[in-house]
């Protein structure tokens, strides 16, 4: 080993380069030595971002589209600020990485330091900092962290210590990982049983399964459970395209979901939910299921995450889906035949539009739709958050949970969808990207506009909805009086900010201009830009979701 790859930080990279493919970040004085040495003795791909939020954004992306443990990377003090929102995001959506950080030195604070474990311990990060001589098992012990609790750690390389001499890279364990949470003892098996009956019993059963569902494999099981009792099935907004027969499934629940598909929903007299949170969003405020279906969970919560929620198992969604199969099975029985007996698909439609609204701009669900008659099937979509998120969700279905990603939404901020275009794009290479954004978050994100364009190239695809307004802000406080004018934003050409970074950008006024996506998505790859749709859309067409806020808050 040379010398430069016997340090501290060398240490840290060659033993964190063993779990993973790819580091996003921007570099500083604080992981120089971090970065060189991954560029110079791993194999794992580094993708500069520009500003030190797109790395961590990137990087939860990354893992959403893959399953695999993400890494960013950026250095101390400010770098590392600069990072909380979107990490702070990842904590609360569950995303198992490693953000690779500079740190004060040992021997105290410089002036320009901050107290950046009480930073990332305030949104839920935990922060592991090595030293000489334990730097490789310290960086094994957070990504046994990130992984066994599906949140992000900090590992912090202290000033003073990243370039110091620390000898022989040590042989560090592979990180151990609990094992699927399977229901134990007579009052777990008890439930298991309890629901197996009431599901065998159910004339109108109802299946519902998130991005739990879809992180343990539940998939096949889920589908025999939903065949052994002629189930209707749906999903979260997270957890599309679990059930394997999409003949059956309604599509997204809450407020994404169709009307008349969450009227369907609630005549179930049993409703089953796997690996899903059940939030305000999918119980649509409280009123997705009927006051008496009989709502049961599975989780690997503690408890049941609803009050609407009548019986509680805990375990495995895969685990527990596959004892309900066998035990309907063994139990015999025919079907319900409630699937065979509803015609779904008009349940399934939304509403069209009126291609223009009546202050003379485009309606956003018309445009909406267009787009997804056009966008290649083999796509991911990634969403900022806004009041046009609903628009991806409702018109453009995906194949399966890794393909929408929605960075942002569990802390509900904006301004993280650029950034996640790279992330996606190297997470699925054969795809293309698709990022939703409003004008709102994608000014505030601007400065990765450059890396998505650069990452993701002819295979991205970037939708502005331009109202020129932050449209739930107007639609929420507007409403109620509220002084409109810190709400309103001047109409910016987004198609010449993407040209300036060497993508295509096109204005769309009318739904002719659309024309442009269908001839791009005609072309090959790699002859093609990355295109910017600048779609000056209506503020006055509120979506359905945005509708159910605006009641619950009236």
């Amino acid at each position: 080993m040379s010398p430069a790859m016997s340090t501290v930080s060398a240490h840290v990279a060659l033993t964190l380069a063993r779990h993973i493919d790819h580091v996003f970040g921007v570099m500083g004085n604080g992981n120089a030595y971090f970065l060189d040495a991954l560029k110079r003795s791993t194999d794992v791909h580094f993708t500069a971002v520009r500003h030190e939020a797109g790395g961590v954004v990137a990087a939860d992306a990354y893992h959403r589209a893959s399953g695999r443990l993400a890494a960013a990377t950026a250095t101390y003090g400010a770098g590392f600020t600069n990072t909380i929102t979107a990490l702070a995001e990842a904590v609360q959506a569950h995303v198992p990485l490693v953000l690779v950080v500079g740190d004060e030195p040992t021997s105290g604070p410089r002036p320009w330091d901050v107290d950046q474990i009480a930073l990332a311990s305030a949104v839920g990060a935990r922060t592991y900092t090595v030293g000489r001589a334990d730097a490789a098992a310290t960086t094994i012990i957070a990504i046994e962290h990130a992984l066994t609790y599906r949140v992000p750690t900090v590992l912090a390389i202290p000033y003073d210590v990243a370039a110091r001499d620390a000898g022989p890279l040590p042989e560090a364990p592979e990180p151990r990982l609990p094992a699927p949470l399977v229901p134990a003892g007579p009052f777990a098996e008890g439930a298991v049983e309890g629901l197996v009956e009431a599901l065998a019993s159910a004339e109108r059963p109802f299946l519902l399964a998130g991005r739990g569902a879809w992180i343990s494999g539940a998939g096949e099981a889920l589908g025999d459970v939903a065949d052994a009792v002629g189930a209707i099935t749906a999903t979260t907004a997270l957890g599309r395209g679990v059930f394997p027969r999409g003949e059956f499934d309604l599509g997204v629940t809450g407020g994404f979901g169709a009307e008349g598909a969450m009227e369907l929903v609630r005549q179930a007299d049993v409703a089953v939910v796997f690996g899903a949170s059940l939030n305000q969003f999918t119980m649509r405020f409280g009123e997705l299921f009927a006051p008496g279906t009989r709502v049961f969970q599975v989780d690997v919560a503690p408890a049941a995450t609803h009050p609407h929620v009548g019986g509680y198992v805990r375990g495995d969604a895969a685990v527990v889906a596959r004892a309900l199969a066998d035990g309907l099975q063994a139990r015999g029985g025919a079907p319900s035949g409630w699937r065979e007996s509803v015609d779904l698909m008009p349940l399934r439609a939304y509403e069209q539009g009126h291609g223009v609204a009546p202050d003379g701009r485009l309606d956003p669900r018309t445009v909406a739709a267009r787009i997804g008659a056009l966008l290649p099937e083999d796509r991911v979509v990634v969403s900022d958050g806004g009041h046009f998120i609903g628009w991806a969700n409702m018109y453009w279905p995906v194949a399966s949970p890794d393909r929408m990603t929605m960075v942002g939404t569990a802390f509900q901020s904006i301004g993280l969808g650029w950034p996640s275009v790279p992330g996606a794009a190297l997470a699925k290479p054969s795809a293309t990207v698709v990022l939703t954004t409003g004008d709102g978050g994608g000014l505030m994100a601007l400065a990765d506009l450059e890396t998505a364009v650069r990452v993701a190239g002819g295979r991205g695809i970037a939708v502005v909805w331009n109202d020129a307004a932050y449209g739930a802000e107007i639609n929420l406080y507007g409403l109620k009086g509220l002084a409109r004018e810190p709400m309103l934003i001047p109409e910016v050409d987004f198609a010449a900010l993407a040209a300036g970074v060497g993508a295509e950008g096109v204005v769309v006024r009318t739904l002719a201009d659309l024309d442009r996506l269908a001839d791009w998505a005609a072309e090959p790859a790699a002859s093609r830009p990355f295109l910017v749709l600048d779609c000056r859309i209506s503020g006055e067409v509120i979506a359905p979701y945005q509708r159910e806020i605006i009641r619950v808050n009236s």
